[in-house]
Formats: structure tokens, C-alpha cells, sequence
């Protein structure tokens, strides 16, 4: 079930909706550079599964 401040189509969010994630975003206050770069190495490891995984938390939430 999709959560009303998130339907699936993002294109489908009003103005004040988008600018209520970004902020929520901005508050998440997480840094993604190490998160990117453990998961390059991971593949350049050979870790595929476990870049993947790291990979899937970089995703946007919607």
C-alpha cells in the first residue's frame, strides 16, 4: 500500500508534497559518499550481492 505522501508515480506529487520530502531528506542528515564508495569496492571485490545491498539503501525512498 502506497503511502499517501508517496503514490507510485512520482511525477504525480503536487508542488508542497515534493518540497515536504526534500526537506524530510535534508533532515535524514546521512552521509552517502562512504555508502557509495564501500559499495564500488564491494564490486570491485567481486562482492556483487553485498554491492547491491549497500546499493538498495542509496535508492530514493517514495
Amino acid at each position: 500500500m502506497a503511502h499517501p505522501e508517496h503514490p507510485g508515480d512520482p511525477c504525480s506529487l503536487t508542488s508542497a508534497q515534493q518540497r515536504r520530502h526534500l526537506q524530510r531528506c535534508w533532515q535524514a542528515d546521512c552521509d552517502l559518499d562512504p555508502m557509495i564508495l564501500r559499495a564500488r569496492q564491494l564490486r570491485h571485490q567481486g562482492s556483487l550481492p553485498q554491492a547491491t545491498c549497500v546499493e538498495q539503501e542509496l535508492l530514493p525512498l517514495l
